[in-house]
C-alpha cells in the first residue's frame, strides 16, 4: 500500500511538473501597439526609425514579459509593467538614452572608445558588454562588482 502511494505521488509530480514546464513556455506573437505604454514609448523614442520584425509576448507561471526584435537584428526585452530589462545592438550601440549616466561615465573614462553594446538589469545589478569584448557588473549603486573578458 505504501508503495502504491508513493508511486502515485511521484507521478503526480511528474504531472504537475510537466504542466507547469509546457505553460511557461507560452510565447505568443503580438502587436507592437499591445506593449505596455511605458515600452511603446522607449520604441519611440529610442528606436525611432528601426522596423520592428517582431514583438512578443512571453507567459510564465508567475511572470509576463515582452520581447521586440528589429530587422537589423537589434533585441529589446521588458518587464510587465513596459521597462526594459535587456537591450541587445550588437551590430551598434545601446542608445544612450537608456543608459544609466554613472555607467556612461565610467565607461567613457576607463575605455575610450568602446561602445556599450548590450545591457541587462536584474534585481541587484546591471551587466554591460562592451564592443571591446569587456564585460561590466554594476551593483545597484553603480560600483564596478566584476569585470570578465
Amino acid at each position: 500500500m505504501k508503495r502504491i502511494i508513493q508511486t502515485a505521488l511521484v507521478a503526480l509530480v511528474c504531472l504537475v511538473t510537466f504542466q507547469v514546464s509546457v505553460y511557461a513556455d507560452n510565447d505568443k506573437p503580438i502587436n507592437v501597439t499591445q506593449l505596455p505604454a511605458t515600452a511603446q514609448q522607449i520604441i519611440k523614442k529610442h528606436f525611432a526609425g528601426k522596423k520592428v520584425a517582431l514583438a512578443k509576448m512571453e507567459s510564465g507561471l508567475f511572470e509576463k514579459s515582452y520581447e521586440v526584435v528589429f530587422n537589423n537584428g537589434e533585441k529589446v526585452e521588458f518587464n510587465r509593467n513596459g521597462n526594459w530589462t535587456e537591450i541587445n545592438c550588437k551590430m551598434s550601440s545601446v542608445p544612450a538614452g537608456l543608459v544609466p549616466a554613472k555607467i556612461k561615465q565610467y565607461v567613457k573614462a576607463t575605455y575610450p572608445g568602446a561602445k556599450i553594446v548590450q545591457i541587462e538589469i536584474d534585481d541587484s545589478q546591471y551587466e554591460v558588454k562592451l564592443s571591446n569584448r569587456l564585460e561590466v557588473t554594476f551593483n545597484k549603486n553603480f560600483q564596478v562588482v566584476d569585470i570578465d573578458d
